[in-house]
């Protein structure tokens, strides 16, 4: 059973109370605060695009308040985001599924090197190697300026 609920957190009476260099740690802290209080669960995960919100303008000034998606799923984990970005909370799950019968194929089909490939590719660097000493001659010495007498 999931639980999908928007909320519109007021952060300006929270973050209040605190240093003007401690504003935006403080509002951070009333979110899942309030996410603890409404969804009743301890796990809460707080999604990407709400933390940069809040970070937006630096430690000193957040938003006054923000409004939320909150996702509570059947273990209980609360995931918060902004309103317009709650698509990207829920996909992932579906994304770890492909994910895995993905890297089972690709285990099972890695072709193997032969060893007529690995001389050849040694056979190439000797012949780069000789090129780049023969390209590699000294350079003649310059002889030392000399100064202007007036």
């Amino acid at each position: 059973m999931v639980i999908k609920r928007n909320y519109n957190i007021p952060l300006r009476k929270e973050f209040q109370k605190v240093a003007y260099y401690k504003k935006s740690k403080k509002a951070i802290t009333a979110v899942i605060d309030f996410l603890k209080k409404h969804m009743k669960s301890d796990n809460i995960k707080i999604g990407k695009h709400l933390n940069e919100k809040v970070w937006k303008n630096g430690i000193r000034n957040p938003p006054h308040h923000v409004e939320i998606v909150a996702i509570k799923d059947d273990e209980g984990v609360v995931k918060a985001e902004l309103v317009g970005f709650e698509s990207e909370i829920e996909p992932k799950e579906e994304k770890k599924a492909e994910k895995k019968t993905e890297s089972k194929v690709t285990k099972t089909e890695k072709p193997e090197e032969t060893s007529e490939t690995l001389e050849e590719a040694v056979a190439e660097e000797k012949v780069e190697d000789k090129a780049e000493t023969k390209k590699e001659a000294p350079k003649p010495k310059k002889a030392p300026a000399k100064k202007k007498e007036d």
